[in-house]
């Protein structure tokens, strides 16, 4: 399954069971549909756990646009005052960071270089290398 929605915090990187890792982050996802003519809007929250790579973690910033596979699960629990209430987990088993927050400060402005496409210094350089160099192909 896959679901694209935006981080409501920051990740959360765990360890349990002795030494094993695990990553807990949510995210938001927003709907509208029309109901009686009029547009309707409504947001779904989904608590998601990452146990593959832990290192993904420091990118997982609130704001964030992601998209996740894995499969979607119920937590069914007793609150404080004894109502009985649900939640929706996603055991993720992917992950693609879309995006971020253009609000937030940038963790990582090499990353953001990449995706945003400016050219890497050692690029600009072999391309400058063939500048002046008269071209007499036929073609």
């Amino acid at each position: 399954m896959e679901i694209t929605g935006r981080l409501t915090a920051d990740a959360v990187l765990r360890t349990v069971s002795g030494d094993r890792k695990v990553i807990g982050f949510s995210i938001a996802i927003n709907d509208t549909y029309r109901s009686g003519g009029e547009q309707k809007k409504v947001t779904t929250f989904i608590d998601c756990s990452y146990w593959m790579n832990t290192g993904i973690a420091e990118y997982l910033k609130k704001g964030g646009w992601v998209q996740l596979y894995g499969r979607i699960g119920v937590n069914a629990y007793m609150s404080g005052s004894g109502e009985a209430k649900a939640s929706l987990t996603f055991h993720t088993t992917e992950i693609k960071l879309l995006g971020s927050n253009q609000r937030s400060e940038s963790s990582s402005p090499a990353l953001e270089n990449t995706q945003q496409g400016v050219p890497k210094a050692a690029e600009t350089a072999a391309v400058n290398k063939f500048e002046g160099i008269d071209n007499d192909l036929p073609f």
